[in-house]
């Protein structure tokens, strides 16, 4: 559904050019949901405007979709559905008309395009809303129907730029359930995101991009993989004697933290070997890596603080 070569974008600026993506590469198969990865200036949206036709690129190739994105960018949009950050319904508008309107624009019939939005507004819990202003909707149903929107024409593939963005967490998990079901329903789905647990619980696979490169990729638990260890966090007084056991153990008053290979399974030896050198224990915690820990290995930086500045 995506297969982009070498696909760049230069801005020129006051200060000298700036490359905001510098030749990526981003295959994503038929009725895949991909995640994609990256800090606030990491090339992200950029990447994403290219491949929705909305910035064009200053170099490389890409084909969404079966067709090609320089030569026939309005085949692209007729089969790709894009939702973006902010809210796509008009404010004052009604949410059964506000479908329908944007179901004729897509040429289709008075009829038609009443089916649809009927289909839409069952399909992401929005029946009885039919004849409320779109301002009157909370954060999730509001973006609920901008998915609508975006599936209005039965697209092949979706775009969601950070759809759950300031959402409460329960209508963040509802509008997960009504993605992975999108997902079930054979739609390909691109997501980009800064929450590392809905890209945990969402992607199938995860692109990583950082400096406009792409700097990791595969699925969750194999990016985990690649983390060296899990993390086993120890409470003892004898926090010091302990990390002089451990390679690049670290002390933090009483607590000393230090990652080894399979640690639940290598926990109950660890135990027995720290008895017999007399080691009180106050409590013990083992960490599987998280998709933050995988970005701090791959760049140094934490994905989640930049999450929360966002």
């Amino acid at each position: 559904m995506i297969k982009a070569r070498g696909l760049a974008r230069r801005f020129t600026t006051k200060s000298g050019p700036v490359d905001a993506v510098r030749g990526v590469d981003i295959d994503v198969a038929e009725g895949e949901l991909v995640g994609f990865l990256g800090p606030n200036g990491a090339g992200k949206s950029t990447t994403l405007r290219m491949l929705t036709t909305l910035l064009q690129p200053t170099a490389g190739e890409a084909i969404i979709a079966g067709h090609d994105l320089l030569t026939d960018p309005a085949g692209v949009r007729r089969n790709i559905g894009y939702v973006g950050q902010k809210n796509g319904g008009g404010a004052d508008q009604r949410v059964g008309d506000e479908l329908e309107f944007q179901a004729r624009f897509y040429g289709q019939s008075k009829h038609e395009a009443r089916r649809k939005a009927g289909e839409l507004l069952e399909r992401f819990d929005l029946l009885g809303m039919e004849k409320r202003a779109v301002s009157t909707l909370s954060g999730g149903q509001q973006r609920r129907l901008d998915i609508a929107m975006g599936l209005l024409h039965d697209p092949r593939l979706l775009f969601l730029d950070e759809p759950s963005t300031a959402l409460d967490p329960q209508s963040r998990r509802n509008l997960w359930d009504h993605i992975k079901q999108l997902r079930a329903d054979g739609v390909t789905v691109f997501l980009t995101t800064h929450y590392l647990d809905e890209a945990d619980f969402l992607s199938d696979r995860l692109l990583v991009i950082d400096h406009g490169s792409i700097v990791g990729e595969g699925s969750p638990d194999e990016l985990k993989n690649r983390v060296s260890g899990d993390l086993v966090v120890l409470g003892t007084p004898q926090a010091t004697t302990v990390a002089t056991k451990f390679e690049n153990a670290v002390v933090d008053g009483e607590q000393v933290s230090f990652r080894i290979p399979n640690g639940d399974r290598a926990l109950p030896q660890l135990l027995k070997d720290l008895d017999h050198i007399d080691v009180e224990l106050h409590s013990v915690q083992v960490h599987r890596p998280t998709l933050d820990d995988v970005f701090l290995t791959m760049t140094g930086r934490s994905l989640r603080e930049d999450a929360n500045a966002a």
